[in-house]
């Protein structure tokens, strides 16, 4: 098989196969009693064992497929990563929400070509969603939309009237945290703690903005693509591209996000 660099880079078909073999590992372990491993030596940082199958999955479909491609996974690492496209995976981004019995989690497959984020996926299986963008748009499907529907962010342009998600204001540090705080008291409504999620929601066009610290790509490069194809702005705290995860600033649009920057930098 082949990527068309012109066009759909990567068919929906394949990416509702990864979520299908996603589900099929992910679904039965959730809202069951099983083994939590910290990974952290301190804190919390937690894997399951449906974290590490869903990716054993995941990484079989895509050597099928895509056999000369590299593969870079939150469990099992790299594989080929010097490729010129690179598979970035996370089986399971939200894993703490997964433990908890809460649907805010979703399987997250990433595609870059030349380290750039090119196409990606969000599938949810317990609502039964599928965010994606291939090269053309990012669309929807999901219990309302079988056939998928185009996604476009919003138009909000001024801080007063935008919505901010972050994961939390824990995840800041004490100088970024202070950044973040005056970002917050300047929009309408924020909300914590939906993880790859809340990047869907700015995608679909439900909020405005998200700010985050401490990602990785396989946090971050499935999204990418399904933001900036349906109109957004994904950077880090600095403007650079965000493949590399770190600190992360989303938003609908560039005139928005140059306002977010401006707060966050204390212009």
């Amino acid at each position: 098989m082949h990527i068309q660099t012109n066009e759909n880079l990567v068919s929906p078909d394949f990416f509702r196969r990864l979520a299908a073999v996603a589900a099929r590992e992910a679904l039965p372990r959730f809202r069951l009693p099983g083994a939590v491993v910290n990974k952290a030596a301190g804190g919390f940082d937690p894997v399951t064992e449906a974290d590490r199958e869903t990716e054993r999955a995941i990484r079989d479909l895509v050597r099928a497929e895509y056999p000369g491609h590299g593969i870079l996974g939150e469990e099992f690492g790299n594989e080929g990563a010097d490729a010129g496209y690179v598979w970035v995976i996370d089986p399971i981004d939200g894993t703490r929400s997964f433990i908890s019995g809460i649907p805010l989690w979703g399987t997250l497959v990433g595609l870059t070509e030349n380290g750039q984020a090119v196409a990606g996926m969000m599938a949810q299986p317990f609502i039964g969603e599928l965010f994606y963008a291939a090269g053309n748009g990012a669309f929807y499907e999901g219990p309302r939309a079988e056939a998928g529907v185009r996604l476009s962010t919003t138009s909000t342009q001024n801080l007063a009237d935008a919505t901010l998600f972050t994961t939390t204001p824990a995840i800041f540090e004490p100088d970024r945290r202070a950044s973040y705080d005056r970002l917050e008291k300047q929009v309408r409504l924020a909300r914590y703690g939906t993880d790859c999620y809340a990047y869907c929601m700015l995608a679909a066009g439900q909020i405005d903005c998200v700010v985050e610290a401490g990602l990785y790509p396989y946090d971050i490069v499935a999204l990418i693509p399904i933001i900036e194809q349906a109109g957004g702005v994904v950077t880090d705290w600095d403007g650079r591209p965000a493949e590399q995860g770190g600190g992360i600033v989303a938003a609908a649009n560039a005139a928005l996000h140059t306002q977010i920057m401006g707060v966050l930098h204390g212009e």
